[in-house]
């Protein structure tokens, strides 16, 4: 089973890019998406449903903004849309599709590097989002989280963690938040459950500003995070960097069935 996510940055922009036929081509059983930036009626049918694929979709009800999505092969048994908060959901930041004993969620954490006023949305966020974590490990599914984390976990996960431990997604508070739920509540990073030391190779994000491409000067804020049994069943990971899409790249799992 291969699942991949990806922060499209505009699925309209990613498609002009390539996206739908790397896609095709991708052997992936399941494709979590974020920030799509675009509503139901900005939908092409490729977008909707791609060949092969069913697509479900959690919208941002500000225009070209936020918005998540799922791509899978098999239909999903049930779609859960968003986690009950009205002003989170309002920027469409959650989608749970469920296939059997498996749930898999489409997940974007919002960004606080616009402001204090974000900042706070994504503190509040984190703290709703927090017993929501801990439900679903208790529920005894199998589930697997993809998405844009805005948040480096440790220095090993960017390039510059010196220069940027006062800027929004490195804060202590947010490294602190990823680590109780990789800790307490029992959550599984699938990426570095495989390569603990991997740097450069693992970062999923470059900043438009500067050469931050052209030197690898990125951040790993794209992950998969598994229940612990799922996660022992990862026998492959890898970050896709051949074609660009967007400002992210494609992280990829495979997972035995």
């Amino acid at each position: 089973m291969r699942i991949i996510t990806l922060n499209l940055n505009g699925i309209r922009s990613a498609c002009n890019k390539g996206f739908l036929p790397w896609l095709a081509a991708s052997g992936a059983d399941i494709v979590c998406l974020q920030e799509l930036k675009a509503q139901a009626g900005d939908m092409q049918p490729d977008m909707l449903q791609p060949p092969g694929y069913h697509g479900y979709f959690h919208y941002a009800e500000k225009k070209g903004y936020s918005g998540v999505g799922i791509y899978s092969k098999q239909p999903a048994d049930k779609v859960i849309i968003g986690l009950g908060h009205a002003h989170i959901d309002a920027e469409g930041r959650y989608l749970e599709c469920q296939y059997g004993n498996l749930s898999v969620v489409s997940l974007y954490l919002p960004s606080g590097s616009s402001g204090e006023e974000r900042q706070q949305f994504k503190f509040k966020m984190l703290e709703l989002f927090l017993p929501h974590l801990e439900q679903l490990i208790a529920c005894g599914r199998e589930i697997v989280i993809c998405g844009d984390w805005n948040i480096a976990h440790q220095e090993i996960d960017l390039k510059n963690y010196k220069g940027n431990r006062k800027n929004s997604g490195f804060l202590p508070e947010e490294r602190a938040w990823m680590t109780e739920v990789l800790g307490r509540v029992g959550w599984v990073d699938v990426y570095r459950s495989l390569y603990p030391q991997t740097t450069e190779e693992s970062y999923t994000w470059w900043s438009n500003r500067g050469q931050a491409w052209a030197k690898n000067v990125g951040w790993r804020i794209d992950y998969q995070l598994a229940t612990q049994e799922l996660a022992k069943r990862a026998t492959a990971v890898s970050v896709y960097k051949t074609e660009r899409f967007s400002d992210h790249a494609p992280l990829i799992v495979d997972y035995q069935d």
